[in-house]
Order: structure tokens, then C-alpha cells, then sequence
């Protein structure tokens, strides 16, 4: 059973956030607004889909090399972030398990009630291991992560898509200032592909990724008293090549005005303007190393699928210049 769940911050930090997106010059919602109850089902559907590939290349790679990032990093804790329900972290869990060393397992969530869901499954399926719960934030919370010897931190999912450049760099500068010598970070990074092939991952035949989007205006409405209509947007993903990402956004259908009462904000939309709720950024190796070396960590391993669609790299911090 799971030893504790722990329940971090509070919503003024996503309050004030979601206060100072709404006014940028492109408006947008913080992406935690998309991980409700509702939410957080409705992800789960979206990685069943067949357009939705990333779930599946990931898997194809952890159960080819799971054995090996056990091997290598001898974790004895293993730290999911944006854990969700877990499913890959799994394939992690059993070779960590097997080859005797993982004893405790922290995943992080915003999702209170599908972090205590996945963590009750987990301890039941590995009794030997102890599960620490946290509800929190990955960019917010990495400091009160448990310390100790051979930690291994998954970030699965192509999740750090999610986050602007400027964002990924604080992450891992974050994560690279608190790995130890021992410690490592696994990533799960989306490649950049066949254009069409992108698009219909986040525009699928059913309406399941669209009707996830849609539900961030449900969740606002609720949590801060907002009078956003769902029938004066349209769902409009599309790939931006400048950026080398998705952009998911919902455009206005026409001129209007939406009443964020709890903040105190009145948002006059023009025409067709874009309400951005996410960007899913596409990685290149050449280029993620960079970005890795910048924030003081060094790709020791990259594995891909057979297809190249997805990567999975293990980082470790560079030692310092002192050291």
C-alpha cells in the first residue's frame, strides 16, 4: 500500500500564472488547467488512439532497453514526474525490481485522484518497494524531492514538449543542480517527423484530443468563476515550423468578450484569435544535446524506436568546473 501522498503549494501560484498568460500578447492557459478529474481520463483515452503513437514507440523502447538503464543505473529510487497513470514507468519498475535495487517510488502529479490511483496499484503490483505520492508540480516542486543514493528521475511521455526553451532550460538547470554523481534523468523526447503524421496525433478521428483541449475552458469556468462559451472557439492544432512544435489552441469564431471573475479580468478577443492552451515542441538529437550541455548535463545514452519516431535519452550532470 502506498505509504504517503503529498499534497504540495496551493492554486495562487497557478492563479497567478494563469493571470499573467491570459494578458500576454498571445493569450493563453497554463496546460496544468488540462489535467482535471475529466481531464486526466480523457488523456488516458488519448493514448489508446491510433493517431497517438508516442505512448507506444516509447514502450517499444523501454522494453528493449530497460533491462540495460536498470544495469546502468542501479536506481534505488525511482522518481516519475507527470506521472499519470504509470503505464510506461512500469517497464522501468520490473527491470528496476528485478535486478534487485529500486526500494521506493515517488511519482509527482497535479492529478490528486489519478496520483492516488496509479500509487495504490503500484504498491500492490511491488510490494518490496515503498510509493511516496506527491501532488505537485514539476516545475514548481522538484526541491522537495527525496534525496538519497542512485535516484533515477523519468520524465516520460515527451512531456518537457510542453515547455517553451526558455522553460526546458530552467527544468533541467533545476534537475542538473540536484542530481548527485549517482543520479540520473530519463527522458522521453518526440522527434521531429512526416508533418501530417504530427498533426494527426493532436487532431484525432473520434475528437478525443480536441474534446481534452476543450475541457480547459470547463475546468477555468469552474475553478474561477469564468464565462467562456465553448461555441465561440474552434479547435485549431497545427504545426509550426519555425518552432519545430504543435500548437493547440483554440481560435475565437468572433469578436467577444470572456469575464475571468475570479482573477478580475475582463478578455475582449478579436476575430479569430488564437487562445493557445499547449505547444508540443519535436526534438532534434543535434540540438537537444545542446540544450542539455547548457543546463550543465551530458546525454550519456539516446535509444530510438525502429521507426524513429521517439527517443528516449539517460542524462547525468556534468561535473562541475571545480570538481
Amino acid at each position: 500500500m502506498a505509504r504517503a501522498v503529498t499534497e504540495l503549494g496551493g492554486r495562487a501560484p497557478l492563479y497567478e500564472a494563469t493571470f499573467r498568460s491570459l494578458q500576454a500578447e498571445v493569450k493563453e492557459l497554463p496546460a496544468v488547467w488540462l489535467y482535471d478529474e475529466r481531464g486526466s481520463e480523457l488523456y488516458e483515452e488519448i493514448t489508446r488512439l491510433p493517431e497517438y503513437y508516442l505512448p507506444r514507440r516509447e514502450a517499444e523502447i523501454l522494453r528493449a532497453r530497460a533491462a540495460a538503464i536498470a544495469r546502468r543505473t542501479q536506481a534505488r529510487t525511482l522518481v516519475e514526474l507527470g506521472a499519470g497513470a504509470s503505464k510506461n514507468t512500469r517497464l522501468l519498475l520490473d527491470a528496476l525490481d528485478s535486478a534487485g535495487t529500486v526500494e521506493r517510488f515517488v511519482p509527482l502529479d497535479v492529478s490528486e485522484r489519478a496520483l492516488r490511483a496509479s500509487a495504490q496499484e503500484i504498491a500492490a503490483a511491488y510490494p518490496r518497494v515503498v510509493v511516496q505520492a506527491v501532488v505537485g508540480d514539476f516545475e514548481r516542486d522538484l526541491g522537495v524531492l527525496p534525496e538519497g543514493a542512485r535516484r533515477l528521475i523519468a520524465f516520460l511521455g515527451s512531456t518537457i514538449g510542453n515547455l517553451y526553451a526558455e522553460r526546458r532550460a530552467r527544468f533541467l538547470t533545476t534537475v542538473a543542480d540536484l542530481l548527485a554523481e549517482d543520479d540520473g534523468l530519463l527522458l522521453g523526447l518526440d522527434l521531429v517527423k512526416d508533418v501530417a503524421r504530427l498533426e494527426a496525433a493532436y487532431d484525432d478521428s473520434r475528437g478525443v484530443t480536441e474534446a481534452f483541449t476543450r475541457n480547459a475552458l470547463t475546468a477555468v469556468n469552474r475553478e474561477l468563476d469564468a464565462t467562456f462559451d465553448q461555441r465561440d472557439f474552434v479547435y485549431e492544432p497545427r504545426w509550426d515550423p519555425e518552432h519545430e512544435w504543435i500548437d493547440i489552441s483554440l481560435r475565437a469564431t468572433r469578436a467577444h468578450t470572456v469575464a475571468i471573475r475570479q482573477l478580475g479580468l475582463e478578455l475582449a478577443f478579436g476575430a479569430h484569435e488564437p487562445l493557445r492552451v499547449e505547444i508540443s515542441s519535436k526534438f532534434r538529437r543535434d540540438r537537444f544535446e545542446l540544450e542539455a550541455v547548457g543546463a550543465g548535463l551530458r546525454v550519456e545514452s539516446w535509444w530510438s524506436d525502429d521507426a524513429g519516431d521517439f527517443a528516449v535519452a539517460l542524462l547525468v550532470a556534468q561535473p562541475s568546473a571545480g570538481g
